[in-house]
């Protein structure tokens, strides 16, 4: 018989409550711990905090998840309960709307894109079901089941990919007190001119001087993301 330590935390929330009436449940834990996150950062997040925000004493959340790895999983878990799809849409409007609408949850808690490796890969329901939904799209439409994984976890890394860079540029100008995107590249344009001045960047320098949607990150996002969908498209001749 498998031990606890060998049995997952979704495997072991499904098993009957051992009381009728606890003080504590997963879902009281996964909501403070998520508050603390949006607020302070995924580095405020520690049991012990934990405790405090829920009124218990230091060992209670214990009972539930079994560490930070475990509490994190959790998290993932909840916040992925506000990625809904709408029913009826094609393999390419699914894909999109799914991409604009995880986007539009990692901009909701910007924890997101610091998690460790571990709990990115973490295989929570909800995430499951959101991978089991695109999919489902994407069947029946000639593809094997790599091309389906394939064209799926494409977008999905062109999101995470473009969410990491948006952040990054949001804690950039937060870190250092700015504004917006002007005054990050006023901070940026010493070294921006050295650049230029070599020389060696013409095309990059026409982007300077002419592109008008510097700032405009849904814009930016959602054009890059149309590119990636013509390329599935045209690869797997949908």
């Amino acid at each position: 018989m498998a031990t606890d330590e060998n049995v997952s935390l979704w495997e072991r929330l499904e098993r009957p409550a051992p009381t009728p009436r606890q003080v504590l449940s997963p879902q009281r834990i996964a909501t403070a711990a998520v508050a603390i996150a949006d607020a302070e950062g995924l580095e405020a997040v520690t049991m012990r905090r934990l405790a405090a925000e829920l009124s218990v004493a230091p060992m209670a959340p214990y009972r539930h998840v079994s560490g930070k790895d475990d509490l994190l999983e959790l998290m993932v878990d909840h916040v992925y309960a506000d990625l809904s799809l709408p029913d009826g849409l094609g393999w390419r409007e699914n894909l999109r709307t799914l991409a604009v609408r995880t986007r539009r949850l990692m901009l909701d808690h910007r924890w997101l894109t610091q998690l460790p490796p571990q709990a990115k890969l973490s295989l929570t329901p909800r995430r499951m079901a959101v991978a089991e939904r695109a999919l489902t799209a994407l069947d029946g439409l000639g593809l094997d089941a790599d091309a389906m994984m394939s064209a799926f976890r494409t977008v999905d890394a062109y999101v995470h990919g473009s969410m990491n860079y948006e952040g990054a540029v949001s804690t950039l100008i937060a870190e250092q007190n700015l504004s917006d995107g002007d005054e990050l590249r006023d901070t940026l344009a010493p070294l921006m001119m050295w650049h230029m001045r070599t020389g060696r960047y013409p095309t990059f320098q026409r982007y300077l001087h002419t592109a008008a949607r510097k700032d405009d990150a849904q814009w930016q996002f959602e054009s890059g993301l149309d590119c990636v969908l013509d390329g599935i498209a045209a690869r797997l001749g949908l």
